[in-house]
């Protein structure tokens, strides 16, 4: 398999695109723009012709001929003391059958360290699910091992995203992507497992996980609180923005998809018109926006970042063909 590569990020680089919730500042921390292929594979009914009849998705989220636009990044606030991370995305030098995936060699921890959070400062690292593009800067190799890239962090997900996948025959690619990525952070003592027993639970000061079943049995959503702002990662409740003005595009490799059909319309509908800031675990850029009614769905209102950010990823195309976000 081929090795995928990105430009190095110079150490004078921009500060990376950032929104403003409140008292908060959150930062878009990116990895890797996904193939075009990626699109077609994960949402098989978001077609040309349904971008065409969409066209607020145009230029940001969709190319003139109708393929949408995806990307791989993070999310990293600092709250009420803590420093946070949201998702670790692919993660570099891995084993993947993907090959959009496999053997990632970015800047991301530049990235990341630049926006001011370096490993060995983030306090919490919180996962929407248990998904490979999710979990893989968990860990980085050092001597030959899978080690803790947060190593005083606490990884928090959802119990019932644990149990589901402990419970489950894991084909060969899924038990590596545990073994490299999940595995070491609970081996580690580093892994704690949160009860949903309602809509919503709290993990820290300002930082609330709701409950949006169906992509993954467990998944989660992020609400970071601002004061009198708030705003909510997506995570994979809804990969592109499409899904808002549809919501009933499902995704490929959705355990149960009328589940997240329900959980997408859900959240849609609490966030519409609230002003809460909306942020995309997959949107490429503008990524940020409010959410709003458009006929029977919704549309993003782009909110620009508070400093222009786009030469702080400098190429991060993927080289190799292969599909994209699971």
């Amino acid at each position: 398999m081929a090795q995928n590569t990105a430009s190095p990020q110079s150490a004078d680089s921009p500060a990376p695109p950032s929104w403003a919730v409140g008292d908060l500042l959150v930062h878009r921390i990116d990895e890797v723009v996904l193939p075009p292929e990626t699109g077609p594979w994960l949402l098989p009914a978001a077609t040309p012709d349904v971008v065409d009849s969409t066209p607020w998705l145009r230029p940001g989220f969709a190319t003139a001929d109708g393929v949408l636009r995806l990307a791989s990044h993070t999310f990293a606030v600092e709250a009420n003391g803590l420093r946070v991370l949201i998702d670790t995305g692919i993660g570099n030098g891995k084993t993947r059958a993907n090959l959009a995936w496999h053997g990632l060699d970015t800047d991301y921890l530049h990235r990341l360290t630049a926006a001011g959070f370096a490993p060995e400062s983030v306090d919490l690292v919180v996962l929407t699910h248990l998904h490979t593009d999710h979990v893989g800067w968990n860990t980085r190799h050092e001597d030959g091992n899978w080690v803790p890239t947060f190593p005083h962090a606490r990884y928090v997900t959802s119990r019932a995203e644990w149990d589901h996948w402990a419970d489950s025959d894991l084909e060969e690619p899924r038990r590596q992507m545990f073994r490299d990525s999940v595995h070491p952070i609970r081996d580690a003592g580093l892994l704690d497992l949160v009860d949903m027993t309602g809509p919503e639970a709290e993990v820290a000061d300002g930082i609330r996980l709701l409950s949006t079943p169906g992509h993954t049995p467990g998944h989660v959503a992020v609400r970071l609180q601002g004061g009198d702002r708030d705003a909510v990662v997506t995570g994979d409740c809804v990969h592109h923005p499409v899904q808002m003005r549809r919501p009933g595009i499902t995704s490929c490799v959705d355990t149960d998809p009328d589940q997240a059909v329900r959980s997408r319309r859900e959240l849609l509908a609490g966030l519409a018109g609230t002003g809460t800031l909306l942020l995309g675990g997959h949107f490429p850029p503008p990524t940020a926006g409010h959410v709003v009614r458009d006929g029977d769905g919704y549309r993003l209102r782009s909110a620009a970042p508070r400093r222009n950010g786009a030469a702080s990823a400098p190429d991060t195309r993927v080289r190799s063909r292969g599909r994209g976000a699971v």
